[in-house]
């Protein structure tokens, strides 16, 4: 791969807090500044959204690696967790 084109990756940590002060901090895999863009700007939107979870604040810093799809589900779990003690 040309390194010009390449993009380095970082491990990241996300912290989420909802309406109600609830937080949860979650490690990330190593990403790309790119997937941490998409994850951003897409696939945590999408999880707040089926969990019927709003006015969820996101905090991003780098931190330890850890496997994506564990990221996912860890998100999906304290969304999911968040409507439910709102509720």
């Amino acid at each position: 791969m040309n390194p010009e084109t390449q993009q380095s990756e970082s491990p990241y940590c996300v912290t989420i807090e909802t309406k109600t002060g609830q937080y949860a901090t979650v490690p990330i895999a190593v990403l790309t500044p790119k997937q941490l863009e998409v994850f951003l700007t897409s696939e945590f939107k999408r999880l707040a959204q089926e969990a019927g979870v709003k006015g969820v604040r996101i905090h991003v810093e780098r931190a330890i690696a850890a496997d994506y799809e564990q990221v996912l589900r860890e998100v999906t779990a304290c969304l999911s967790s968040a409507k439910a003690r709102a509720a």
